[in-house]
């Protein structure tokens, strides 16, 4: 009668029978192995795992020797019909070649004189007359452009917008910024230049050296995009015409004048009402060359064999790569992002891996799949899912993807630091939702935080991570994660900050949603469609 209650209970909550004892293998990720993981993938050594470095093949060097103490089976064939752990892949670099600028006998930096928004091609150095176009606005009322020709020449201007004598804003007439100021005000003045058949733009964003490299710090992530990576060799999107950040000190050089001088004129802009015409003018000359080169990087899988179904495969995930050195030499190691999923893939990898050798190991197959390249465009994940799975797409049944766990975010600070936000759960199949609802309620006991899986949300959150590239092909997926904050991407992202009580809860609950699906009778049924 017992036997008959405890298989009655289990049916209806949607668990096998089988299930039962898995809490036993639960138990085996824990915090403090996580930590021990985490400290040796998010360490100064690592030199922050950028994509196709040292640092990212050290790390995959790394989980493949994790999976093999476990005894997960290499699984990728190799070119001389051995299995191994590592999936190589090439990548191909767009990058910066020579890039410079020459003004008053003086040569100018990438990255230490000048940042650039936009990706420019001038593979010869071209000179350029220089001129000073005060704040480069173009308004009826103030029009820094009025009776001047600019055409074919390289115009210097201030960043920002004029106030006025009661510290309003000029142009707008309230503290409120118009199109020309704020954050994005350079990209009004540099289309308005455009316009007006200037060759170059430069903007002064920042005063001193030092003001400059809070703005390269501000910017580095954005700066690395033109150090792209692509999976395909091709051409790019670029332009001749450039839109620089520059320093008062750079400025000056342009301008054939002294720092004074131009302190001077800037100083009586912003006492006038109206645009001053200034005289200030020199040269300046530029080169900006772009370059194609190949980078080697990998994706790291181990594979767990099902019992009487393992011709199907649940993928369970992570990236381990992050985006390596900033330009000022700060190593942003990345322990959140995504070092926190990955060591939860090793855990959960070990738990089923003991499970396995205990005689109770999973009806369906699991690949483990940790991935980089996902700070470059979820290019790991998209050269399996796209290029070269490694087991034929059509017999995955699910990706269950971890990124940035065990960090409480600002939405949830003095509230519930025992929450994770579940992402994509009912996007493909009813029955991942419900295993997922059913498994927590049992189990984790989670809040289960749906903020981010409205699909109305901004943050589009369900296509910036590397299920998206198996749920395009319509694999049902679950993206966990617990939110965004201040250290994403700085420096800061270091292992002091993790909560690796939460980072635990986190994985047992990814390790009890996967348990299910891979002992249930029926495979994921995929009847929804909300993408």
């Amino acid at each position: 009668m017992m036997y008959k209650q405890l298989l009655l209970g289990a049916s209806l909550l949607g668990l096998p029978f089988l299930s039962f004892g898995q809490e036993k293998f639960a138990t085996t990720i824990t915090a403090a192995d996580l930590e021990k993981h985490l400290r040796i993938l998010a360490a100064d050594d690592m030199e922050g795992r950028e994509t196709g470095q040292p640092g990212q093949r050290k790390a995959a060097e790394y989980i493949a020797s994790q999976f093999a103490a476990e005894g997960l089976k290499p699984i990728v064939k190799t070119d001389d019909g051995k299995l191994a752990y590592q999936q190589q892949f090439t990548l191909f670099k767009k990058g910066w070649g020579e890039f410079y600028i020459n003004a008053g006998g003086k040569k100018f930096e990438y990255l230490k004189d000048f940042l650039v928004n936009g990706l420019l091609y001038l593979p010869t150095e071209t000179k350029y007359e220089s001129v000073f176009v005060g704040y480069g606005i173009g308004e009826t009322n103030y029009d820094d452009y009025a009776g001047r020709d600019v055409t074919g020449k390289a115009v210097v201007m201030l960043d920002g917008e004029p106030k006025s004598a009661d510290d309003k804003l000029l142009i707008s007439g309230t503290n409120q910024a118009s199109k020309w100021g704020g954050p994005n005000g350079w990209r009004a003045k540099s289309l308005l230049a455009k316009e007006k058949g200037a060759a170059q733009v430069f903007i002064i964003s920042a005063e001193s050296p030092e003001a400059f490299k809070q703005l390269l710090a501000q910017r580095s992530a954005l700066q690395a995009r033109f150090n792209r990576l692509t999976l395909k060799p091709g051409a790019e999107n670029v332009g001749s015409v450039g839109v620089f950040m520059i320093t008062s000190e750079t400025a000056s050089a342009l301008l054939g004048t002294s720092a004074a001088t131009l302190s001077q004129v800037t100083a009586q802009l912003a006492q006038s009402a109206k645009p001053i015409t200034s005289s200030l003018a020199g040269s300046v000359s530029v080169k900006a060359d772009r370059v194609e080169e190949k980078a080697q990087s990998s994706n790291v899988l181990g594979f767990i064999e099902g019992t009487d179904k393992k011709d199907e495969i649940l993928v369970i995930s992570a990236h381990y790569d992050h985006i390596g050195i900033s330009a000022d030499g700060q190593v942003n190691n990345g322990a959140n992002d995504d070092g926190s999923g990955t060591v939860s893939v090793l855990e959960i990898a070990q738990a089923f891996a003991k499970a396995k050798a205990a005689g109770k190991g999973p009806r369906r197959s699991i690949l483990f799949l940790t991935v980089s390249g996902e700070e470059k465009g979820l290019l790991g994940s998209e050269y399996y899912a796209d290029m070269s799975p490694v087991i034929p797409l059509e017999k995955t049944v699910a990706d269950l993807n971890i990124d940035m766990v065990g960090r409480v975010d600002d939405l949830h600070q003095g509230k519930s630091e025992n929450y994770i936000y579940v992402i994509g759960s009912d996007k493909l199949s009813s029955d991942l939702h419900k295993i997922s609802e059913a498994a927590n309620q049992k189990y984790a006991k989670m809040e289960l935080d749906y903020k981010y899986n409205d699909p109305k949300d901004p943050e589009r959150i369900y296509y910036r991570s590397d299920h998206y590239n198996f749920a395009k092909h319509e694999i049902p997926i679950i993206f966990y994660f617990n939110g965004l904050h201040a250290d994403y991407h700085r420096p800061t992202d270091d292992i002091e900050k993790i909560d690796f009580n939460l980072a635990e809860r986190s994985a047992r609950l990814v390790f009890y949603t996967a348990w299910e699906i891979a002992n249930r009778d029926q495979r994921l049924v995929v009847d929804s469609h909300k993408q």
